[in-house]
């Protein structure tokens, strides 16, 4: 079926739209959750776009190693790009 939108309504739901996505953007920062998933690894949601996923044993191992990769962040932070 052919259902005729009016300009108005048409306007109506632009400017919904716009609202939506300002709120969203208002929003801010998600927080961050974590997941164990079907293969027993765990994903950390809220960092980017996609979930960073490792094993048990590589977060202990990461964990392990955050004073040594904490410094060479620092040591680079000014060739670093941030992601806001």
């Amino acid at each position: 079926m052919n259902e005729v939108i009016s300009l108005k309504d048409l306007q109506a739901q632009i400017a919904k739209l716009q609202a939506d996505n300002a709120a969203l953007r208002a929003k801010g920062d998600r927080a961050i959750t974590c997941k164990v998933t079907e293969k027993g690894g765990v994903s950390v949601y809220g960092l980017g776009r996609f979930p960073v996923t490792l094993y048990g044993s590589q977060w202990d191992k990461l964990a392990a190693n955050m004073t040594a990769i904490m410094a060479f962040v620092n040591t680079n932070r000014s060739l670093l790009s941030t992601k806001d």
